[in-house]
């Protein structure tokens, strides 16, 4: 049986950098990966998500060339082509990985884990062989998988989730996306850009539902006017996949609508990746689908750790990482302060991109502060401009009272980032007074930040 400091179960995000950083500090290290080096974020997610997207937005460049004054005769999309980009953008990534391992000399246990009893780990191989190891920490990072409703049953052909959405063998005519967070809005954007007529149906009121409302309904008119049909306030009850393609029944305010469509894609959120892992015979405690853990990622057993998807935080790739640094920290005796989880931000990768941190402006009020909010327009962006991405906004909002930048929100080109400006203020607790005397380069998309601070201190200029 192989002994080591820390063995991390998952090499997600959250796993392969917590592995990283445990090295660095001089811990021996191992890691347990059943299928590949990266996990979901870059095999299946973050990356060749972001791959497919940049195919699209291409794409999209040369339907409107004419708009920058140049002459594209003849141009067309090779679906399967895409896919592939995006298969070998993700390979890629995934070797990538498998070199840092190499480089900062952590064992690469390949196979399922299961967690014991006395800080011990079970690693079973494709071939049935299970070979049993332990360490002082035992870290989990298992990550999360999409997330089945009743109604929605998923069958991988007409009934999708994300990691059949971006393999597909060939380019549906029409498509459902059934939930409008980070992962339907993108599909959304990037199929609607292929040539597929996209319809979003949403439970909730807005699209993009955690952003701020401003936010979620400027994407709402963006995406209407490049063609795709939203649904809010609605609901898929069933689905009948019996025919050629598929019926979605959709409950709405005015009564029961039918859609047809070839494939239904469920972006309704996630589960986590908690069954079949030794949870129960630990004696790990779990909560409403989540492994509970203190502030430095100890679950209730000592020697055992959670981070990531898995635990209460935002399901985020930056989160997990930062939350496996903490923890290894920690581990290693180094003092460490508790993540801020209201200094997160969230990224949405569609066009145009979202971007936030922070409270919305329905929040800030709710929790009693007297605000000052200024918002900057991209229409009135030089750079914005002349680069064709006039649509969105940046909105700040500060407490009146202290300056206190309490959130920031951002709609337009580049977006996702421009957010780290007021995620790295917001740490340093920078006021609106010194974001407005910090001088931003002209002409950038970034000087929309410091425009939006002017709007709130009634210093605008270009407005």
């Amino acid at each position: 049986m192989s002994k080591y400091d820390v063995i991390v179960l998952g090499s997600g995000p959250g796993g392969y950098v917590t592995a990283i950083r445990a090295s660095q500090l001089g811990l021996k290290t191992a890691i347990v990966e059943k299928e590949n080096l990266g996990g979901v974020c870059l095999n299946w997610g973050c990356i060749p998500t972001k791959a497919l997207l940049k195919s699209a937005q291409v794409f999209e460049y040369l339907k409107h060339a004419e708009d920058y004054g140049l002459k594209v005769n003849e141009y067309d999309k090779d679906f399967d082509a895409v896919v592939k980009r995006s298969r070998s953008v993700a390979d890629g990534m995934s070797k990538g990985v498998q070199f840092l391992m190499k480089k900062n000399k952590i064992d690469v246990l390949e196979g399922y884990g299961k967690v014991k009893p006395g800080k011990k780990i079970d690693v079973t191989s494709s071939d049935n062989k299970t070979i049993e190891y332990s360490a002082d920490h035992i870290i989990i990072a298992t990550g999360a998988r999409s997330r089945e409703l009743p109604s929605l049953p998923q069958d991988g052909k007409k009934v999708i989730g994300y990691r059949e959405a971006m393999t597909l063998p060939e380019q549906p005519k029409k498509l459902i996306v059934v939930g409008s967070g980070a992962i339907g809005v993108e599909f959304a954007y990037f199929y609607n850009s292929m040539g597929t007529e996209v319809t979003i149906v949403e439970y909730l009121p807005n699209i993009v539902p955690v952003e701020d409302v401003d936010v979620s309904k400027q994407l709402g008119r963006s995406f209407k006017k490049s063609g795709i049909k939203i649904m809010t306030s609605s609901e898929v009850t069933k689905v009948d996949t019996s025919g050629d393609g598929v019926k979605a029944y959709v409950k709405t305010k005015k009564g029961e609508e039918v859609l047809e469509a070839d494939i239904v894609l469920s972006a309704v959120g996630i589960k986590t990746n908690i069954e079949n892992i030794g949870l129960e015979e630990v004696g790990i405690a779990v909560d409403r689908d989540k492994i509970l853990v203190n502030d430095y990622y100890q679950t209730n057993i000592p020697g055992y750790y959670a981070i990531g998807d898995v635990t209460p935080g935002q399901a985020l790739a930056h989160v997990a990482s930062a939350e496996g640094i903490l923890c290894v920290e920690k581990i290693a005796g180094m003092h460490v302060d508790a993540l801020d989880y209201g200094n997160i931000p969230g990224c949405t990768y569609c066009s145009p991109e979202v971007a936030s941190v922070g409270l919305t402006e329905a929040q800030a009020k709710e929790k009693g502060y007297e605000i000052k909010v200024g918002k900057f327009p991209f229409s009135a962006s030089g750079k914005a401009k002349a680069g064709g991405n006039a649509d969105g906004f940046v909105k700040v909002i500060f407490d009146a009272k202290y300056g206190e930048w309490l959130g920031c929100h951002m709609i337009g080109a580049g977006v996702t980032d421009m957010i780290a400006e007021a995620v790295v203020a917001r740490k340093l607790e920078t006021t609106g007074h010194e974001v407005l005397k910090a001088v931003h380069p002209h002409p950038t998309m970034s000087e929309a930040v410091m425009e939006a601070v002017a709007d709130a201190y009634d210093e605008v200029i270009h407005l």
